[in-house]
């Protein structure tokens, strides 16, 4: 007979959390300039502000060393999630399709809260929808899941090419939606990059968001994101059913005892953390940081350059440079931060960057809260007139900032507050927040 109570996973990987911890970085770094309104102005504006040539330069190694991979870190990390919270539900005889549904379900609708009420920029609803067809791929083999996920991530340069064959591209449905809900409440292209800056209460954000929905929608299309995104979760399924998180190990044994160590009372997996890193698995991380690089980092410079002056060679050829430069890239610093981990995991690094990353879902929807709070009009208002490198260092402080809150709040309780609620929600019982005390 079938469990279907099974609760959440309570072993955990260091390694994992730390990642997504850095991966939260990346993407508090990738966000902000969109908070500051920055990326709004125009070229007049821009030179207005005290540092536009420093700026632009910041802006060129955004492209080439953010724009992307982030998020690619983070949508592997989703697939990797979901193989564990099948193959835990499988060992317990538990309906683990079911759990992964109304998981998805609930962050669907967290995440159309998030965009409809606070920031118009969010992924989760994305990823949602996207993780709801990963179970159609779990019987897949090894090999197929890989041809799978290559097939979705070429996909969007045939959707370019087949654009420029035919002229017509469907997202030019919602881009009309986007600009007639513009038109209702009075947001011109005069007037797009300050009025968030402007306003003086809520009801200008919910206008602002209203459009920025449809805006939201109209980058997706255009840019094909959901075939990316579910490209990067089937790598991530591939990473996670065969377990390669679980065989990035310290290589010596005192640093396998340190990974225990470092989690304190946290609930991190000791049962993988028993021996040293093998060879293959070494080589095989040595290898895929190698190419990432080798191919991603010069194609990463090229697809800045292309990015930073308006794809001079095509929608098609930024595509192709997009798929060459940005996964590749991604992977490298997956597989460098792993080997990373593998030699130095005594680091207290490791565990100031899975604090965070325990954290995830409240430290993402939290940097929307501080991007509101210091660049609109209802906050501080420093919108439209700080320069990017200035948001970036005060995306820097906040990131700073989550660290230690996070490490804080885990010190005294088991989840995030909104992990907990998600979680709660999920197995439909209340489950308690609070850390036993050690003795117990």
């Amino acid at each position: 007979m079938k469990n279907n109570t099974v609760g959440p996973v309570k072993h955990r990987f260091v390694v994992l959390d730390a990642l997504r911890g850095f991966a939260l970085f990346g993407i508090i770094l990738a966000n902000f300039p969109e908070f500051s309104l920055w990326t709004f102005q125009t070229d007049e504006a821009l030179q207005r502000l005290p540092s536009p040539e420093v700026d632009s330069l910041v802006r060129f190694f955004l492209y080439v060393f953010v724009d992307g991979k982030f998020y690619t870190i983070f949508s592997i990390l989703f697939g990797i999630g979901f193989s564990i919270i099948i193959a835990n539900a499988v060992k317990k005889g538990a309906d683990g399709f079911r759990i992964f549904y109304r998981r998805m379900t609930i962050l669907a609708l967290i995440g159309l809260a998030h965009l409809l009420l606070v920031w118009s920029g969010d992924i989760l609803m994305l990823y949602a929808l996207m993780g709801m067809l990963l179970p159609l791929f779990w019987r897949c083999t090894d090999g197929l899941l890989l041809r799978w996920a290559a097939f979705f991530l070429l996909l969007p340069i045939g959707i370019e090419v087949a654009r420029a064959a035919v002229g017509w591209s469907l997202a030019e449905v919602p881009y009309g939606l986007w600009w007639s809900t513009c038109d209702r409440f009075g947001i011109t292209e005069q007037n797009f990059g300050t009025w968030l800056r402007d306003i003086d209460g809520y009801r200008g954000l919910h206008q602002f968001l209203m459009q920025g929905a449809w805006e939201r929608l109209w980058e997706f299309v255009d840019g094909n994101r959901y075939f990316k995104v579910l490209g990067l979760f089937l790598i991530g399924l591939y990473i996670g059913r065969r377990r390669l998180y679980a065989a990035v190990t310290p290589t010596d044994a005192v640093a396998s005892q340190t990974a225990a160590q470092l989690s304190g009372n946290s609930g991190y997996s000791e049962s993988s953390e028993h021996s040293g890193t093998s060879c293959n698995t070494i080589r095989m991380l040595r290898r895929v940081m190698g190419w990432g690089t080798a191919v991603g980092l010069p194609l990463s410079f090229v697809y800045a350059w292309s990015a930073t002056n308006g794809h001079p060679w095509g929608n098609i050829t930024h595509s192709l440079l997009y798929t060459a430069s940005v996964y590749p890239l991604g992977l490298a610093y997956i597989t460098a931060f792993a080997l990373l981990f593998c030699r130095t995991a005594k680091a207290p690094f490791w565990r100031m960057m899975a604090f965070p990353g325990r954290m995830a879902l409240t430290n993402y929807l939290s940097q929307s809260v501080c991007g509101v709070l210091l660049f609109y009009g209802i906050g501080l208002a420093m919108g439209a007139d700080t320069t990017l490198i200035a948001t970036e260092m005060l995306a820097v402080c906040v990131f700073l900032g989550q660290i230690f809150v996070s490490a804080l709040w885990l010190n005294f309780f088991q989840f995030g507050p909104l992990e907990w609620l998600w979680r709660m929600l999920t197995y439909g019982r209340r489950m308690p927040i609070r850390k036993e005390p050690s003795g117990k």
